[in-house]
């Protein structure tokens, strides 16, 4: 048998069970029950800066509030 063939059955065999488990397995961790307290942070960050612009980091900004 030649190796084309050998990698092509152990994809369309093994390898995609192993796949679907893994996808299964991710859906399941991010969807339990204790992932809401970790994820709250997360998915608030593009809400957090609705009335005004999120201030601008780096040296400049650091100088502006220091000498306002």
């Amino acid at each position: 048998m030649e190796t084309y063939t050998l990698l092509r059955e152990f994809a369309d065999s093994w390898m995609l069970l192993a796949l679907f488990t893994f996808f299964v397995g991710v859906v399941l961790w991010v969807f339990r029950p204790g992932a809401t307290k970790h994820y709250d942070n997360p998915r608030n960050i593009p809400f957090r800066h609705e009335d005004k612009p999120a201030p601008s980091r780096g040296k400049d900004s650091k100088e502006a509030r220091d000498n306002g």
